[in-house]
């Protein structure tokens, strides 16, 4: 197919999808695919896209939902036959509320009441967290950081009935979900993470005063309640996560609800939601690749070796429009290189800790990471790489179900009983091509990860999100990120 021709196919298939999915026709047409999505959606197969699904797309974004959940349902008829497909399952019905990525409902309308107060209170304090001319100055700085804070912690203690939310998040620990829907405690889970990092920073860009802090004594209300959701998700950073901050941070529809830098430039705000877009897309387009590791951990387990390889065959394929979503995003046009590193990255760093009450150690925690993503993890485990991440970051940062259907796809990996010779030989060329995708992918990464670290951020000093503060210099900094970076590239084998 001609990129042309696809480009039509696409248009004319998203229109329809948009026309018979928005109307009353929705209903009866759901059911009729579920009745048929065999002979249905045996249409599409092989069939991949040569670029991004945009999120935010409506053809686009219909017509992915409905291949999307034509995948989870395919997942979901597995669970009782093996594992690896149960693992799943329960990740998408607990904490993706019934879909993935997972349902995040932004709208505080909805929520219960006694939680709209931080919405109202985000509302109030996001205009004041972006400084427009960047400081240098620690005087003017730590004055900002303690007006920021005063201010945000009154609102707390003025808006927030703190009983209130504890019962109502005992009532969700108690499974009544009727009463706090699982999509409202995804939205309320990432809008509690915006305000822990906001409290945290005070000031966008982040500025060296803040940085060589060593703790910071939030607010109860915002200490409690997480409390109880990280315990939820089986968690224990003090910080954020790539889930809460930026996969949670997109309604059903594809739009970012949160934003860091408002009020500033478009470029500023776009370059900020362009660089978060990639996170949630990772996951849109990573639904049919954990669909076809399940089925080719299922059918390798059954000796249907010919099915597995058209399911590992399939990997290899959507890895190229997955990829892609980061090639088409990372460079200056979407994501300036100008504005990146100060009003962007920053924010979801961390970087200060408490001391550990059992051994009395000091306690750092560290921010997000691109290496907390589910899709790369979990691929990492079907071909039968060591896990990145150290147990106790995995602990802290990534979600319980998360870490579990990573261990039980690594577990059920096949890779390295694969012989060289007739479909045992074929299977093991198409692992190959995917570790020479990743490979690719984790060295172009690493190239535009230092044109992106490099640029000039003289109020702060060398950090990243995932490793907080770095080296003396900025020089000595990126060859100690490097040598993760290639270690991580050698290990892609």
């Amino acid at each position: 197919m001609t990129p042309l021709t696809e480009f039509i196919f696409l248009s004319v298939l998203g229109s329809i999808f948009t026309i018979l999915f928005s109307s009353p026709w929705r209903p009866w047409l759901t059911k009729r695919l579920s009745q048929h999505t065999v002979p249905f959606f045996s249409l599409f197969k092989g069939f991949t896209l040569s670029g991004p699904v945009l999120a935010g797309s409506t053809g686009n974004h219909h017509t992915t939902e409905a291949l999307n959940r034509h995948k989870l349902d395919t997942i979901h008829d597995l669970s009782d036959c093996h594992e690896v497909a149960s693992s799943f399952s329960a990740l998408v019905k607990q904490d993706g509320a019934g879909s993935w990525p997972p349902k995040s409902n932004h709208n505080e309308r909805t929520w219960p009441a006694i939680l709209q107060a931080y919405k109202e209170i985000y509302h109030e304090m996001a205009p004041l967290l972006p400084a427009e001319n960047v400081s240098l100055d620690d005087t003017v700085n730590e004055q900002r950081i303690v007006e920021f804070r005063s201010r945000f912690a009154q609102l707390l203690t003025q808006k927030v009935d703190l009983a209130g939310v504890e019962k109502l998040l005992r009532a969700a620990d108690s499974g009544r979900w009727d009463i706090f829907p699982k999509d409202v405690y995804n939205g309320f889970y990432c809008c509690l993470a915006w305000c822990r990092h906001a409290y945290r920073w005070a000031s966008i860009p982040v500025v060296r005063l803040a940085q060589l802090e060593k703790s910071i004594a939030l607010p109860e209300e915002l200490v409690v309640p997480w409390n109880s959701m990280q315990s939820h998700f089986g968690l224990d950073s003090e910080s954020g996560n790539n889930m809460s901050n930026l996969v949670l941070n997109f309604n059903t529809a594809g739009d970012y609800a949160l934003k860091i830098n408002t009020g500033l430039s478009s470029l500023v705000q776009s370059s900020e939601e362009e660089f978060a877009r990639i996170f949630h897309e990772v996951e849109v387009l990573g639904v049919p690749i954990y669909s076809s590791i399940i089925e080719g951990i299922v059918a390798h387990a059954r000796g249907d070796k010919e099915s597995c390889l058209e399911h590992v065959r399939d990997i290899r394929d959507q890895l190229r429009p997955l990829l892609s979503s980061y090639y088409d995003r990372v460079h200056d046009a979407r994501i300036a290189r100008s504005v990146w590193l100060s009003r962007v990255q920053g924010f979801y760093a961390w970087g200060v800790g408490h001391q550990n009450s059992t051994n009395g150690e000091w306690e750092k925690f560290d921010g997000l990471s691109g290496n907390q993503v589910l899709l790369f993890q979990a691929l990492d485990a079907f071909l039968g790489l060591e896990a990145y991440l150290p147990k106790v970051i995995q602990e802290r940062n990534v979600p319980v179900l998360q870490r579990r259907f990573c261990e039980v796809v690594k577990r059920h990996g096949f890779r390295s009983e694969l012989g060289n010779e007739g479909i045992d030989g074929k299977i093991k060329r198409e692992f190959e091509d995917i570790v020479k995708r990743l490979r690719v992918f984790r060295s172009a990464h690493r190239t535009r990860a230092k044109v992106y670290l490099t640029q000039p951020a003289p109020e702060r000093l060398p950090m990243t999100a995932g490793k907080s503060l770095l080296k003396e210099d900025m020089e000595q900094s990126l060859v100690f990120l490097d040598q993760f970076m290639v270690g991580r590239l050698l290990q892609t084998v």
